[in-house]
């Protein structure tokens, strides 16, 4: 019998147990405040501009890294779960 464990579930016990996983999730918020910070700004410079560009890149980096951590992680749960 195989449980199905959510993306959210997983999400929070990497968090939990997985010191790589944190620091990443912590640098992600730091860029998700930056972003939110210059959303507010009614005209953004062009070097505001580039570094909003670079912030996201950024974020979406952590994010892809993230979501291959919480894979690889639900891959060995499955592995750990059979006989």
């Amino acid at each position: 019998m195989s449980v199905l464990i959510g993306e959210a579930e997983l999400h929070q016990q990497l968090l939990a147990r997985n010191e790589e996983f944190r620091k990443l999730a912590a640098e992600h918020q730091s860029y998700d405040r930056q972003l939110e910070l210059l959303s507010h700004r009614h005209h953004l410079s062009d070097e505001e501009r580039m570094q909003e560009i670079t912030l996201k890149k950024k974020k979406l980096l952590l994010k892809d890294q993230m979501y291959s951590m919480v894979q690889k992680y639900r891959k060995e749960m499955k592995t750990e779960i059979r006989p």
